[in-house]
């Protein structure tokens, strides 16, 4: 699977080169008279979707002054998408991402393209000099989790991965309980994303108006294996393992990098999954998913995801050997475990005011700070690792072990 991956990838670098090297759209010459320091010009990368609504935000907080920030430019491969995202942010349109990076005028970008493309995004922006907000997951494979992590560490650009929940003041509140020792000696961790999508979950509409003439599928592809023009991989990119990990990517990445906010993210050291298609059996993707995360403290992670039932797991619970915690609004709870009762006192902590994932980010990028973001290239990463080796343990259908002082695959 990773070969594969990898010689895609290098056919790509090779050709690609040849695409489209314009602006399109007309974007103006000079897009901005001189600009406070402090003002983060940002330029969006895939504006459908989730883009879309992150473009919007921004433009939003861009009417505020005390905000400090513009959205400038915009990128995507539909020539429709393109021209809304340029109309709502009146800024520079480009159809080629390289093109994008080498605008002047932009500070930073927000990555939002399908998972395929994180990897190759952030360390092409990083090495442009810019700040990077990349939508989770971090990567498509652990490997390149790994690369994007090097390259933020060599570059000193801020690298904030978009698991929004991660800046939950409950986590941070959580974590200090944890580190201090309230728990005792963490035992195991529950957490899931459930839903309940009738029609199959991601069988989002497709646009009938799209079509090769006005959408590079090539470019769209990228490093992913040759196919003829498909709406389904394009609207559906999600049912589909060339550009997505399907729920493990798109739900339990959420989840597990809220946990293991709370826990102190640490690298797995064994992991292994189970699932399959009970319901959506048109998609490569499972549409029910179960995986165990096994961490070198000696401690689990069960991790649970279904499109097919919303029924209740009890939400996100950390167990010690001492107490139990849970999160109950507008705060933590700790409730001793029985055999401690009379040395554990019962526990609420309310939450604090805490800056917003986007907000954080900004701060991040106008103090210089990376290692301040919520969701930094190194926790982003350990949690890319438990991710990917629940797919390729779902996959392959045996116990993925890693070895986290090396950072490699244990055959």
């Amino acid at each position: 699977m990773t070969e594969r991956h990898s010689l895609t990838r290098r056919q790509f670098l090779r050709t690609s080169a040849a695409t489209t090297a314009t602006a399109v759209f007309g974007a103006p010459a000079i897009l901005h008279a001189a600009t406070p320091s402090d003002l983060v010009r940002v330029g969006v990368i895939g504006v459908g979707g989730m883009g879309s609504g992150q473009l919007h935000d921004l433009v939003r907080r861009s009417k505020d002054p005390g905000q400090k920030v513009k959205a400038v430019a915009v990128c995507d491969v539909w020539d429709k998408r393109l021209q809304d995202a340029q109309r709502a942010c009146e800024g520079a349109a480009y159809k080629d991402y390289r093109r994008l990076l080498e605008d002047k005028n932009v500070d930073a970008v927000v990555i939002a393209t399908p998972d395929h493309w994180h990897a190759r995004i952030s360390m092409d922006a990083m090495e442009a000099g810019k700040d990077v907000y990349c939508q989770k997951p971090m990567t498509r494979y652990w490997e390149e989790a790994k690369q994007v992590f090097r390259r933020q560490q060599k570059t000193k650009r801020v690298f904030q991965c978009g698991a929004q929940g991660t800046s939950e003041d409950h986590l941070w509140k959580a974590r200090d309980l944890i580190k201090r020792g309230d728990l005792g000696k963490l035992i195991w961790s529950q957490c899931s994303y459930l839903r309940n999508v009738p029609s199959g979950d991601w069988n989002y509409p497709i646009d009938d108006s799209a079509n090769p003439g006005n959408l590079d599928w090539s470019l769209w592809l990228g490093p992913a294996p040759t196919v003829a023009f498909s709406p389904d991989r394009y609207f559906r990119f999600r049912k589909y393992w060339d550009y997505s990990g399907g729920v493990a990517t798109d739900l339990l990445y959420h989840v597990v990098a809220e946990t293991e906010t709370a826990l102190g993210p640490e690298f797995p050291s064994r992991v292994v999954a189970s699932g399959g298609n009970f319901v959506c059996k048109e998609r490569e993707v499972p549409d029910t998913f179960h995986v165990l995360i096994n961490f070198p403290g000696d401690h689990t992670l069960l991790a649970v995801s279904t499109l097919e039932t919303d029924e209740g797991f009890g939400g996100t619970i950390i167990r010690g050997q001492k107490a139990t915690l849970r999160f109950e609004s507008p705060g933590v709870v700790i409730q001793p475990q029985k055999a401690w009762e009379k040395l554990v006192e019962p526990r609420k902590v309310a939450t604090t005011e805490r800056p917003d994932h986007m907000t954080n980010w900004l701060q991040c990028i106008r103090e210089r700070a990376p290692e301040k973001c919520h969701l930094d290239a190194l926790s982003a990463y350990k949690i890319m690792v438990a991710i990917d080796l629940s797919i390729r343990s779902y996959r392959e259908n045996k116990v993925m072990r890693f070895d986290p002082v090396k950072q490699l695959l244990i055959s």
